[in-house]
């Protein structure tokens, strides 16, 4: 008997600020973020939200969820168990203001830096955690490998300066005295 077809990750995608219409195909890219990780993941029959919206937004959660009152690139919202068919992984939350001045930062295309943010917060759906260094390596290995398979580039590689930074000042003489 052949076996049964791999079901594809349900993922819902909430637009909530207006601000993300800017950019052409996001859903697309999420999905296809969505998709490559549940594959390396071994986890493709599951369900999940991925809600765009602004720093404001961000805040609020991050402050009532999490304590800190500042708005951040992305948070995650596990749901723990669930015997749901299929089970429901959680919510993935990113806050425009902050994605976009990272990316600006970063010298990162605006759509590299969103999927990565979007596999990153599907690892913490799925258990992985970065508080130790061993767990960071461990996911950020993880998260290089799926954003291989969408061709995006590793985004912890540290970028480039300009050569203009790269230059040493000169070191002053000091003066006798």
């Amino acid at each position: 008997m052949p076996a049964a077809p791999r079901r594809a990750c349900k993922l819902d995608v909430l637009v909530e600020s207006a601000q993300w219409n800017a950019h052409r195909g996001l859903k697309l890219l999420l999905r296809r973020a969505v998709a490559a990780a549940a594959g390396a993941l071994s986890t493709s029959a599951a369900e999940l939200a991925i809600v765009l919206t602004d720093d404001s937004a961000v805040r609020l959660l991050n402050r009532k969820w999490r304590g800190i009152n500042a708005p951040t690139d992305v948070l995650s919202f596990p749901v723990g168990v669930s015997a749901g068919a299929p089970p429901l992984l959680g919510d993935i939350v990113l806050g425009y203001e902050t994605v976009a001045r990272e990316a600006r930062r970063d010298g990162k295309p605006f759509a590299h830096h969103v999927a990565h943010l979007a596999v990153h917060g599907f690892l913490h759906l799925c258990g992985h955690d970065h508080e130790r260094a061993g767990d960071a390596e461990t996911m950020e290995r993880l998260e290089r490998v799926i954003l291989r398979r969408l061709a995006i580039p590793d985004p912890y590689r540290a970028k480039r300066r300009p050569a203009s930074s790269r230059v040493k000042p000169r070191r002053q003489k000091r003066r006798a005295a």
